[in-house]
């Protein structure tokens, strides 16, 4: 049983109080930052203003209620971020003049905002994200990040492309933030301005597990194969497959986040990176979201090496491991191929994300399989597989990117198929209750009898 011991972290204050060990030269360099309020480090914003919020779990919360209580002084100050949990108050109705928030991935957080008119989102593929801010798109005035104590050395993780193209950075040094070790690394004298704050990061319970995540769960570990390098994200699927995983040998990870069960299977040596060609015997991420747990596994690790999503997102990149089994999710998928992960017919529901790109370098991994899993009905009974996709929804997986196909009713893999051949497939794994109707629709489609 893996047993994790919390560390000790220092604060800056700590830090520099111990200043006479150091190098002089870094002694001087820490000493000399000012810790500010909340209040002083967002004074000098403006109206008309672009802002980056450090995204995910690590929203910097304390710097945006600062602003938020500003917010009669300025108008239209657009705030980008990805995902982003916790409190989101520049997404509120009652600023909605003085803030103007721009997301790349939707969340339960934004949904309603974007909805509302009150809120837009940028597609995007999540390796291209780092080029909008480098390549100036998307230019930057003001970067906030929530960051752990800086190290011996004086550097603090955050993320690179956003703070590499800023012109001002503030940070929130906060106790409970994990320092995650990477290539994602700022130097304290690069921060302009930071406030000490001790507040919880939030955190990621997963529902519980139903009988139909456990079989899709099962009809996709059935699938991989010793040796495997795994992409998958949070929440009850990854952790069921996971939890299937148990017998498996050599099995790599390399994603952009990852569930609690690598944790457990790291313990059991299940997972040991061996076999990945690309940073082998290491856990390759961009961003984390979990359980305390997930937060202590991740402290001062050198098993987990975090990256700029421009690498570890890179199709290219990701197609030099091995057996890439990528695990994404999709709303609904017509009897074609085309999967919809971003929307509800015309409304927007979430994001492309990743999926594109470990669909596609899995797709050219060696012995690669990548994964569309969905459960076969709604919640309200209608099915997911479909005949043509909902009116006005996104192509997030096109019919020519498709592999492997799970619900709870089987797996299939629609690669080199036809049409007609993919159609019968699709309804093999339907809900029964929709294969006679869904045989019947492909049938008028395609001019051939299709049978259940």
């Amino acid at each position: 049983m893996l047993k994790i011991i919390p560390k000790k972290r220092s604060s800056v204050k700590s830090l520099i109080s111990v200043t006479p060990k150091l190098p002089i030269r870094l002694a001087h360099t820490i000493t000399s930052q000012k810790v500010n309020t909340p209040e002083e480090c967002v004074k000098d914003i403006k109206s008309g203003d672009r802002l980056y919020l450090h995204s995910i779990a690590a929203n910097p919360s304390t710097l945006m209620k600062a602003l938020k209580n500003r917010a009669n002084e300025f108008r239209n100050v657009e705030v980008y971020h990805i995902h982003l949990e916790g409190d989101v108050y520049h997404a509120h109705p009652d600023v909605k003049d003085s803030f103007w928030p721009n997301v790349g991935f939707i969340d339960k957080n934004t949904r309603k905002a974007v909805a509302e008119g009150r809120a837009t989102y940028t597609p995007c593929f999540l390796s291209e994200i780092p080029d909008l801010f480098r390549k100036n798109y998307i230019p930057i005035d003001w970067t906030f990040l929530n960051v752990s104590p800086p190290d011996e050395h004086g550097n603090i993780g955050a993320t690179r492309a956003a703070f590499e193209s800023s012109k001002h950075i503030i940070a929130q040094i906060n106790p409970n933030m994990p320092r995650s070790l990477g290539n994602s690394f700022i130097h304290l004298s690069k921060i302009e301005k930071y406030v000490e704050v001790d507040s919880k990061i939030p955190e990621f319970h997963p529902p519980k597990t139903t009988e139909i995540t456990k079989q899709i769960a099962a009809n996709i570990a059935s699938i991989v194969e010793d040796g495997a390098t795994l992409q998958m994200g949070i929440g009850t699927l990854p952790d069921a497959v996971l939890a299937n995983l148990t017998n498996h040998k050599d099995l790599g990870i390399h994603t952009e986040l990852f569930a609690e069960g690598v944790i457990d299977l790291v313990a059991k040596g299940v997972i040991n990176n061996s076999k990945k060609k690309f940073m082998p015997g290491r856990i390759l991420a961009t961003f984390v979201m979990g359980t305390q747990r997930m937060y202590q596994f991740i402290h001062n690790n050198p098993l987990i090496h975090m990256d700029d999503c421009a690498i570890t997102n890179d199709p290219r990149i990701i197609s030099k491991n091995p057996k890439v089994t990528a695990i994404n999710g999709a709303l609904e998928i017509d009897i074609t191929g085309q999967a919809c992960a971003d929307s509800l017919g015309m409304k927007m529901y979430s994001g492309v994300g990743g999926q594109n790109d470990f669909i596609r370098g899995a797709s050219l991994s060696e012995r690669g399989k990548p994964i569309i899993a969905l459960p076969s009905v709604t919640n309200k009974g209608k099915s997911r597989i479909v005949i043509g996709l909902s009116n006005g929804a996104g192509v997030v997986t096109s019919r020519n990117h498709i592999h492997y196909v799970a619900t709870e009713y089987g797996i299939v893999n629609l690669h080199g198929k036809s049409l007609i051949q993919r159609a019968q497939l699709l309804i093999s794994i339907a809900h029964p209750a929709h294969r006679e109707e869904l045989a019947k629709q492909a049938s008028a489609r395609f001019n051939y009898h299709f049978k259940v």
